[in-house]
């Protein structure tokens, strides 16, 4: 921490740069608005609000948010989700609404700030509770972090609002090809012109087995779960939810070792949201895993199914509502072979089969140059952001500095 800051930098109270809005609405649909935002609206890393709900969809206590405000998800910090409101609506008790003061802290600039890393570095650092980290408000609001000048934060808020708006602009091309290809995928699947028949018909499925807790480890193989199933039909490999056995395992279960061309579904779920129930997985090159419980593999396949295409059947929205109808439980929900080996499709010959296969790996591989496009885009923007806030932040609240406001 520097001991003097830069010319017309100020340290403040969290609570001198926001306030908390606690605009409670205990009965959601006497709320009169038409949005309503859960945590699972918010993406992370991301200001703008794609998705929404409506008050009808919900029955709790929820807060009341106003356009331009900041909400911001307080539980779980880590995911980083925040969003700027485009619109009035109402939101999930477990984000906190704040709205900038502007003799302090300008509304352009504040979401930019609270998105860098120096913010919520430091949001995880206050928050309580292990299942569910939660930040509490009148911890937050003692924090102190250091501002640049008012006209410092305008060039900041603009430059980076410009770097968003390139981000953002990539995000439509991406949501705009993934429903290019969920189009392509119901229309390649479902042609009426070849013979019906169920999936058990051609193959069969191996429910993954449970492996001790206590042998996880940093390297050996990877253990597939159900965080690892990617919501684009790949297997993901985020550092933070990826978990290793010793290798010795890979013999040990050999029968339980997933490797490329392997069909993976998730067989249970807490929230039907986001098509996780049912959600299946294509393995790649570099994929080879451990098939743990709650998932399932697909195997034992006809000679004259090709298993990438039955994949891609299982990726239909057809499939996705059968798995949703079907599936049984309260609080947690699960889906059994029974559910899965009933359900029909339509079966073309082996070469249409894989036809309609090659069209839609072309489809895949315009999506994965726009993802890889947002990423890179998403890096511009993260190091325009800690350069331009390097100082900004760096106040800790437990030492006085040199033009701290009280």
């Amino acid at each position: 921490m520097p001991e003097k800051l830069k010319k017309g930098w100020c340290a403040w109270r969290f609570d001198q740069m926001a306030i908390m809005v606690n605009d409670r609405i205990d009965n959601p649909a006497e709320a009169d608005v038409e949005h309503y935002i859960g945590l699972e609206h918010l993406d992370s890393d991301s200001l703008t609000i794609r998705r929404w709900g409506t008050p009808s969809d919900v029955e709790a206590a929820k807060l009341r948010f106003r356009k331009g405000d900041i909400i911001f998800g307080r539980r779980r910090v880590y995911q980083r989700k925040l969003a700027v409101a485009q619109f009035d609506g109402i939101c999930s008790a477990h984000a906190m609404v704040l709205r900038a003061k502007p003799e302090v802290a300008l509304p352009e600039f504040l979401p930019f700030f609270m998105q860098s890393d120096l913010f919520m570095e430091r949001a995880k650092q206050i928050s309580v509770g292990s299942l569910s980290p939660t930040i509490n408000w009148k911890t937050l609001a003692q924090e102190e972090f250091a501002l640049p000048p008012m006209e410092e934060q305008r060039q900041i808020a603009e430059a980076l609002g410009a770097s968003d708006t390139c981000g953002q602009a990539v995000s439509r091309v991406i949501d705009h090809l993934r429903a290019v290809r969920r189009a392509a995928i119901d229309c390649l699947t479902g042609l009426a012109d070849w013979p019906r028949t169920t999936i058990g018909d051609f193959c069969q499925m191996q429910n993954g087995r449970p492996f001790p807790g206590k042998a996880y480890g940093e390297d050996g193989i990877r253990l597939l779960r159900p965080g690892n199933l990617g919501q684009s039909g790949f297997l993901a490999w985020d550092p933070s939810k990826t978990t290793w056995l010793p290798k010795m395992w890979e013999e040990e279960a050999r029968e339980f070792v997933v490797d490329a061309g392997d069909v993976v579904m998730n067989l249970t779920a807490q929230s039907l949201e986001d098509g996780f129930m049912g959600r299946v997985c294509l393995a790649r090159e570099g994929d080879r895993s451990l098939l743990n419980q709650r998932i399932g593999r697909f195997r034992n396949w006809s000679p004259d199914v090709l298993p990438e295409y039955v994949f891609r059947v299982f990726q239909t929205s057809r499939f996705q509502r059968h798995a949703i109808e079907m599936c049984e439980g309260s609080k947690v929900k699960h889906i059994f072979w029974p559910h899965i080996s009933r359900y029909e499709l339509v079966l073309p010959p082996l070469h249409e089969q894989e036809r309609a296969v090659g069209r839609l790996r072309a489809v895949d591989a315009l999506l994965d140059q726009a993802i890889e496009r947002r990423v890179l885009s998403g890096g511009l923007h993260r190091q325009m952001m800690a350069t331009m806030l390097q100082v900004a932040g760096e106040a800790t609240g437990r030492e006085p500095i040199e033009g701290t406001r009280k």
